[in-house]
């Protein structure tokens, strides 16, 4: 049994909330790269130019990479022979978001009530996802998301007999109607399976894995390659302005469900895709 104190995961998810916020994750940084060289429109290449020198002043001023600083999510994978001491954990993980918000200068972006909307004016509550596992060490991935492509997500409640190519219209269909809103170029996240509540939760994790990192799945890898394709056919490009890079990756995660269903959802993320990972 490892015993670590609460305080260590405060510390830890205050310095990832403003990492997240200032810094793009390597794999993003190396995608857009990729993007620039490869885009054929001569004003999306400009775009993504822009994108990335926002990003390079961001870091060197310390600036947020982005104005909504999004609402704080955070996953944490807890192996099972861990003890937490020093109070509750997820008191601690607010005391995180609360302390990273506030000393990072970032913008506070959550209301108590979704009817009143009455600003907390800390960022808090997060939205907190636990999970156990095997092992005594705590990964914990702080990723703030904005509402712009937030909102652009959706639910599909699919019946088996749409198949394959009933997931492959969901997904398309989705990324179609973000358009602009979602801040291309977007990453795509999806479930397939399990119920209405594990699939969009795997959506949303599916945006945390690296942009260069492919399912082991055969036919799910086959799926991720095609969709990025028919995504970037749709001509929305980079800003909603035209070009041949409406999406960076389409990262997809599956589950066992029901014989009577087939769970679609599809979590959208900007051109930012703010992550940041840490184990302790």
């Amino acid at each position: 049994m490892r015993t670590i104190d609460v305080s260590l995961v405060t510390q830890n998810i205050k310095e990832m909330c403003i990492e997240a916020n200032h810094f793009l994750s390597k794999d993003m940084e190396n995608a857009l790269r990729k993007a620039q060289q490869m885009e054929e429109a001569p004003l999306g290449q400009q775009i993504l130019q822009q994108l990335q020198e926002n990003m390079k002043m961001a870091g060197e001023d310390m600036i947020p990479i982005c104005q909504d600083t999004g609402m704080a999510v955070i996953f944490v994978e807890i192996g099972q022979d861990v003890h937490f001491e020093g109070g509750l954990l997820e008191d601690a993980i607010n005391d995180g978001v609360r302390q990273g918000y506030a000393e990072g200068y970032l913008r506070k972006s959550v209301v108590k009530d979704p009817i009143y909307r009455d600003n907390t004016k800390d960022n808090t509550p997060a939205i907190i996802h636990y999970e156990m596992v095997a092992g005594d060490r705590v990964k914990i991935i702080v990723a703030p998301k904005g509402f712009g492509s937030e909102n652009m997500s959706r639910v599909y409640m699919l019946k088996p007999s749409d198949g394959l190519e009933g997931v492959k219209n969901a997904i398309l269909s989705a990324a179609k109607e973000a358009g602009p809103n979602a801040c291309p170029p977007m990453v795509v996240g999806v479930g397939i399976g399990g119920t209405f509540e594990k699939c969009a939760l795997m959506a949303k994790k599916a945006l945390t894995r690296s942009v260069d990192e492919r399912s082991p799945i055969p036919y799910v890898r086959e799926l991720e390659e095609e969709l990025l394709q028919k995504i970037n056919h749709t001509g929305i490009g980079p800003g909603g302005l035209g070009g041949s890079t409406t999406a960076l990756a389409v990262n997809i995660n599956t589950y066992p469900t029901h014989i009577a269903g087939l769970p679609v959802a599809i979590n959208i993320c900007c051109h930012v895709n703010r992550h940041a990972v840490r184990v302790i």
